[in-house]
């Protein structure tokens, strides 16, 4: 498996995953549930697991500096910065994701019927 390089690659690649773990779950819809098999469900699905990969890096880069700082060996700076910079962008991809969401949810409730 190849790494990319670039941001909005490694983004893309990542929903794209996420998207075809949700397709693969979405089969599991009980009847008594409103959410659509191929709508909804798996939205919420893809949502809570990048909410939940978000959380897993920062948590990852957290014990990573905390070892750091208490002179682990198996640690590096390098390690560190190049996590905590990933749970930055994680993060900051998750907000602008949360921005359009409002955005296109506040557009939605704004329509006339």
């Amino acid at each position: 498996m190849t790494v990319p390089v670039n941001p909005l690659e490694s983004a893309l690649s990542q929903i794209r995953s996420m998207a075809t773990q949700a397709a693969g779950g979405a089969h599991a819809v009980t009847l008594g549930e409103k959410a659509d098999a191929t709508g909804a469900g798996s939205f919420a699905a893809a949502l809570k697991s990048s909410l939940d990969k978000i959380s897993g890096d920062q948590q990852k880069a957290i014990g990573e500096s905390q070892a750091f700082e208490v002179g682990a060996s198996n640690v590096s700076l390098n390690d560190v910065m190049v996590d905590m910079q990933k749970a930055n962008i994680g993060f900051q991809f998750g907000l602008q994701v949360r921005n359009k969401l409002v955005t296109a949810y506040n557009e939605i409730m704004q329509m006339s019927v």
